[in-house]
């Protein structure tokens, strides 16, 4: 079938899919080139493994696309995992999976990128690519197939895509992306084999092959071997960062979706990194040292998204926004572009240690956001395991605020089943959503008390122990466990006032499987896609059964990856990255948590973890 005939016959199975506006494209913002003008324009699929409104929300996405597209030799197009009945319609019209922008084949593209930003997408990872006629294993792929590569925070700990990707990019991709096509563009006219492109981005950093490692097992499951099998490919392979954000690329123009997305505003990224430390968070270990964007660059970029998109709202992007060092006058600045236009300033990820009652009046100027704050933990002793050096006081400082400013709704999070969990430590929880609902008692005055209705919501979800972290090495709760727990917090909650919603115990378990899974998981995904799994973190298709049965068809027991407390001796399937933070902090912190001792946050006090080698010194002065 030619290239319009799939438009033509994609097009028509539009009228009979819901929300068709996930696969029209030619939104504003949106590029479009001309691929005949050029026979020597090279190729990228940028492919998101979720539906549309999920992946045009992530501003990853939004920052690839577009730098790749201002290069004139390259040609960049979005891909996005189509849901089911759009799915059915394309497989029953033998229609391949294609790309937005010019609706041309996947499998025509040169390299064919996906973001990887959480493990219950892998299995919509192999249904792209199988749907997109692209032979899974790479040991089948030939000349004519094009390189798979794979990106964002789960590329540091992806062994189980090994088998189905080329190679894994680790760390920021500003930078590393464009040495890549540019060793393409030399490659593909030299004639030489599709392992002479792999070794030469190998010498660039950042760039991970497991076709050039071998691995051997042990008899009891662990590893006992993983080495590079050729010259030239490091041991290890340092992340690539960049430390003047300042100077990294940010879009001009922004995609304008016609439909609402998930995040359906504009994102400005103050910061990457975190100084706190908490020791469950693996983005804040990976993403180290901090490194800031200067109020001036964000206004600049601020006031030309808001010229181009007409976007309602505007979110502060980071992983602990009230940590920005200028975020007092970042906010006055912009709410001078912002107020004016009635365009809603929201800030995320705020911490109820540092939050103030002059930052909630200047944040509500247009209209009064949700106000979220995660605890993690309902006692002090297991905040103190976990690092997250909050206090109970401030949490019921921070309520004080919010009730006296008129906020009567907070949502609070938290996680069951960490290290060191008691059952003291899960009645804590509702007793800490008790305490913030009597705070609305004593803050909210006599006179406004009877047109006011409070109301907490508490959410939580259970504990992933997740690669580069110092708990790494602990098991997972049992599922029986985990459901025990939630009800045992469900049956402690006696305030009307409080709403309790929990994540599903069974997705929890097998993202504990892929993140600290090794390659011998790629035939269980191959086999569960077969089996129709796809879409597993919407609870509309999980279905753990069915995954049940591909580990059992493929001899793999789950339970050794999620259950199993790992041995610091051991060889981890993710020892292949080097984030810049050491495996001897990383047990250093764990013991420090069994000991039930905190570390400063990285201003405070270095704590040495080593990510301040990329930037020489010390991360903080």
């Amino acid at each position: 079938m030619e290239r319009k005939s799939y438009r033509r016959a994609y097009e028509g199975c539009l009228k009979r899919v819901q929300k068709p506006a996930r696969y029209i494209g030619n939104e504003f913002g949106s590029v479009h080139k001309d691929w005949d003008k050029d026979p020597d324009m090279m190729s990228f699929a940028f492919c998101f493994p979720d539906v549309y409104e999920v992946g045009m929300s992530h501003l990853g996405m939004k920052i690839l696309y577009h730098m790749l597209n201002e290069r004139e030799d390259i040609v960049c197009e979005r891909v996005f995992a189509p849901w089911d009945d759009m799915e059915q319609e394309m497989r029953g019209n033998n229609i391949p999976l294609l790309s937005m922008e010019s609706y041309i084949p996947v499998r025509e593209f040169d390299i064919v990128g996906f973001t990887l930003q959480y493990e219950m997408s892998y299995s919509n990872v192999v249904n792209m690519l199988d749907l997109a006629g692209i032979p899974l294993r790479t040991k089948d792929r030939g000349m004519d197939d094009p390189f798979v590569c794979c990106g964002g925070p789960c590329a540091y700990h992806a062994e189980p895509l090994s088998d189905l990707v080329d190679f894994f990019i680790l760390g920021e991709g500003e930078e590393v992306n464009n040495e890549i096509m540019d060793v393409y563009k030399t490659w593909r006219s030299s004639g030489r084999d599709r392992d002479a492109f792999l070794e030469e981005i190998v010498a660039l950093g950042g760039v991970y092959v497991p076709k050039f490692y071998d691995v051997e097992y042990n008899a009891d499951g662990t590893i006992k071997r993983f080495e590079p099998n050729r010259p030239g490919v490091p041991k290890q392979v340092k992340k690539r960062i960049i430390m003047d954000l300042d100077n990294t690329y940010i879009p001009e123009n922004l995609i304008v979706p016609f439909m609402e997305t998930v995040h359906d505003r504009i994102m400005l990224e103050v910061f990457r990194g975190c100084i706190r430390g908490c020791r469950f968070c693996q983005a804040g270990y990976i993403y180290r040292p901090v490194r800031e964007r200067s109020v001036d660059r964000l206004v600049g970029v601020a006031d030309c998204a808001i010229h181009n998109t007409g976007y309602e709202e505007m979110s502060l992007s980071s992983l602990s926004t009230s940590d920005y060092t200028q975020l007092q006058p970042l906010i006055d600045r912009l709410l001078d572009i912002t107020v004016d236009k009635k365009i809603n300033l929201s800030l995320p990820s705020l911490r109820v240690d540092n939050f103030s009652m002059e930052l909630m009046e200047k944040v509500q100027k247009v209209k009064k956001s949700g106000l979220t704050f995660a605890p993690e933990a309902g006692t002090q002793r297991l905040r103190d395991v976990i690092n997250k050096n909050v206090l109970e006081e401030d949490l019921i400082r921070t309520a004080n605020i919010a009730f006296k400013g008129g906020y009567n709704r907070i949502k609070l999070y938290f996680m069951l089943g960490l290290p060191t969990e008691t059952y003291d430590d899960v009645r804590g929880i509702p007793e800490l959503g008790k305490k913030v609902v009597d705070e609305a008692f004593f803050s909210i005055p006599p006179e406004e008390r009877k047109g006011r209705s409070v109301s907490i919501t508490i959410s939580t979800s259970f504990f992933v122990p997740k690669p580069f972290t110092p708990f790494q090495w602990e098991p997972q709760n049992r599922i029986s466990e985990m459901e025990d727990k939630a009800r045992y917090l469900k049956d402690n909650i006696k305030s009307k006032k409080i709403v309790y919603n929990w994540h599903n115990s069974d997705i929890s378990l097998l993202e504990a499987v892929f993140a600290k899974g090794d390659r011998r998981l790629g035939e269980v995904l191959i086999t569960a896609q077969k089996m129709g799994c796809k879409f597993d973190g919407w609870s509309d298709f999980f279905d753990f059964d069915r995954w049940l049965k591909a580990f059992k068809t493929c001899g793999i027991d789950p339970e050794f990856y999620a259950l199993r407390r790992i041995g610091y001796d051991e060889i981890l399937p993710w020892d292949y990255a080097d984030i810049g933070v050491p495996k001897s902090f990383l047990i250093k912190e764990h013991k420090k948590a069994y000991a039930g001792q905190t570390t400063p946050s990285c201003r405070e006090k270095c704590s040495g973890c080593g990510a301040a080698s990329f930037g020489g010194g010390v991360c903080f002065e």
